[in-house]
C-alpha cells in the first residue's frame, strides 16, 4: 500500500500530546460510565434502553476493507439489536492517527479506532483510552490464546493496552520460475543478506542489448524493513529497552548492524543486481508482480494480492524473513495495527460496546475469516484450528510461512519493537539515511548517523511534553 506520511508540523504534534497528557481534552458532556478510563461490566448493555451505536475508525482498503465490513456486519447481526458498530474509513494509517489527534482537540474521539503499531506510544501517553487489560481483568477474559509475539508489542509491563487486529510479519517473496530458469532450487531460499546478495547476481538477467530485464532483488526503501532486520539480529531500535523500561531518548539505527544493512543494499544497487524503486511500496510491489524482480521483501499482508496478480504468469513462493548474517539469532517484529477503546467522553455503554466488538473480532472464528480474506496473521492461535483456515492453508501453503515464522522464536525485547512517541518521524528519518546511501549522496555510515541525529530534537520535544 502507498504510505502517505504525516504533513503536520512537529510543533503541532507535540502540542497535541501535551494537551492530551494534561487530561484537558476528550468528549463533551458528562461521562455516564463514571471514571472515564474504567472498564464497565456487561450489565450496562443489558440495562440500556435502545441500541448503543459506536463509530469504528479504520484504515483498511480494497479487499481488506471488504473483510472489515463483513466482520462488522457479522457482529451487528449477532448482537441482538443491542449494539451497532459503524465502520468508517479514515484513509491511510498516517491520516487516521492525524484525524484522531484532531478529534482529541475537538473533543470528539471515536469509541473504537484502529491505530498502526508505531502509534502505540502516543496512544498510551494521550490518556484518552481504556487499556484493554482492564476489560480482560473485568471479564476474566482468556487472553492466553492471543499470539505472544503479537501481544508483546502492544503490552507494557506485561499488560495489554490494545487488542491486536491486523497483524503482519515480513516475508521474503520469491519468483519460482525465475529461480528455475537460473538453475536454482526455489525450495532452498536464501537465509541471510549475504546469501540474497549471492543469488541476486545469478538471478539478474539482461537482454541482448545489455538492458536489465530482471533484477535479482528489489524492495521499497521502507524503514519498517530495516527495523525487522535489526530485530532479527537481536538489536534494539531505541534505548531504554526499546522504550519499555522508560521513555526512549534516542534511536539506534546508526549502529553497526544498520550501517551494514545500508551498505549491503547500496552495493547491490550499485552493482546492478537490485533495482531502486524508491520509497513507495506500491512501486516495489508492482515490480515484483510484473516479474521484473526475482526476490522481494514485503509484508505478509500483500500475499493474497500477489498470488492473485501473478496467476498465469509465475508462481509466488514465500520464505522466512532473512537474518542479517548466519550468526543472527533474533526474529522479526510484527507490523499492522491494533484496536483502541475510547475512554474520555464515552459512556459506559459505548465503552462496553467497543469491547464486545473487540472480543468478537479476536475470536477464533472471526480471525480465521480475517486471515483467509486478507493474508494477515491470525492474532488468535485457535483460528488455525477452524476448518476454513485449515482448508485455506492446504490450498495456499504460502500462507503458512508467516505463521511458522511467528511461532519460531519466543518474544524478546528486540522483537517487541520500539515504543517511541515520534516513531513515524523516526521511521522517515531512517528512510532518509537508507536512501542517501543507496543513491550515493553519502557514505552509508555517515548517512545513518545523520539520519539518527535528525530526529533527536523531535524525541526531546516529545519526551519533555509528557515527562
Amino acid at each position: 500500500m502507498t504510505r502517505l506520511r504525516l504533513r503536520r508540523t512537529m510543533t503541532a504534534f507535540v502540542a497535541l500530546v501535551a494537551v492530551a497528557a494534561m487530561g484537558g481534552c476528550g468528549g463533551s458532556g458528562s461521562d455516564a460510565g463514571g471514571d472515564a478510563l474504567d472498564a464497565p461490566g456487561a450489565e450496562v448493555l443489558e440495562k440500556a434502553t435502545g441500541k448503543t451505536t459506536i463509530e469504528f475508525w479504520h484504515s483498511m482498503k480494497g479487499a481488506n476493507a471488504q473483510a472489515v465490513d463483513q466482520l462488522v456486519a457479522d457482529f451487528n447481526a449477532q448482537s441482538g439489536g443491542k449494539v451497532e458498530v459503524k465502520a468508517i474509513f479514515q484513509g491511510s494509517y498516517d491520516e487516521t492517527i492525524a484525524k484522531y489527534k484532531a478529534s482529541v482537540q475537538q473533543k470528539s474521539t471515536p469509541a473504537l479506532v484502529q491505530i498502526y503499531d508505531i502509534g502505540t506510544r502516543f496512544m498510551v501517553d494521550s490518556k484518552q483510552v481504556v487499556p484493554v487489560h482492564k476489560f480482560v481483568e473485568k471479564d476474566a477474559f482468556n487472553a492466553a490464546d492471543i499470539e505472544p509475539n503479537i501481544a508483546s508489542y502492544y503490552s507494557i509491563d506485561g499488560k495489554l493496552w490494545s487488542m491486536p487486529f491486523n497483524s503482519s510479519t515480513p516475508l521474503l517473496y520469491l519468483n519460482k520460475e525465475a529461480f528455475e530458469r537460473a538453475g536454482l532450487d526455489p525450495t532452498k531460499p536464501p537465509r541471510n543478506l549475504t546469501e540474497i546478495g549471492e543469488l541476486a547476481k545469478k538471478l539478474t538477467v539482461k537482454d541482448a542489448s545489455g538492458k536489465t530485464v530482471q533484477y535479482g532483488f528489489g524492495a521499497a526503501i521502507y524503514g519498517w524493513l530495516l527495523e525487522q532486520l535489526l530485530a532479527t539480529d537481536g538489536k534494539e531500535y531505541c534505548d531504554h529497552g526499546n522504550g519499555r523500561t522508560g521513555l526512549a531518548s534516542k534511536v539506534q539505527f546508526d549502529q553497526e548492524t544498520a550501517v551494514g544493512v545500508a551498505q549491503w543494499w547500496t552495493d547491490l544497487v550499485k552493482g546492478g543486481y537490485a533495482t531502486n524503486t524508491g520509497r513507495k511500496t506500491d512501486d516495489a510491489q508492482a515490480a515484483f508482480k510484473a516479474g521484473t524482480v526475482a526476490m522481494h521483501l514485503e509484508s505478509t499482508s500483500v500475499l493474497r494480492g500477489y498470488v492473485d496478480a501473478a496467476k498465469g504468469k509465475f508462481t509466488v513462493l514465500t520464505a522466512p524473513y532473512p537474518k542479517v548474517d548466519s550468526s543472527s539469532a533474533g526474529g522479526p517484529i510484527i507490523g499492522g495495527a491494533s484496536l483502541w477503546i475510547g475512554g474520555v467522553g464515552h459512556s459506559a455503554q459505548e465503552k462496553r460496546a467497543a469491547w464486545e466488538f473487540v472480543k468478537f473480532a479476536s475470536s477464533p472464528a472471526a480471525q480465521a475469516k480475517w486471515h483467509t480474506g486478507t493474508g494477515y496473521v491470525p492474532i488468535n492461535a485457535k483460528a488455525l484450528e477452524e476448518q476454513i483456515d485449515k482448508d485455506w492453508m492446504a490450498k495456499f501453503p504460502q500462507f503458512r510461512t508467516a505463521v511458522d515464522q511467528l511461532h519460531a522464536l519466543p518474544p524478546s525485547v528486540a522483537s517487541a519493537g520500539c515504543l517511541l512517541g515520534v516513531m513515524p518521524q523516526a521511521r522517515k528519518a531512517s528512510e532518509d539515511g537508507l536512501e542517501a546511501a543507496i543513491v550515493g549522496s553519502k557514505p552509508a555510515e555517515q548517512a545513518m548517523k545523520d539520519a539518527a541525529a535528525s530526529v533527536q530534537s523531535a524525541i526531546d520535544s516529545y519526551n519533555k511534553s509528557v515527562g
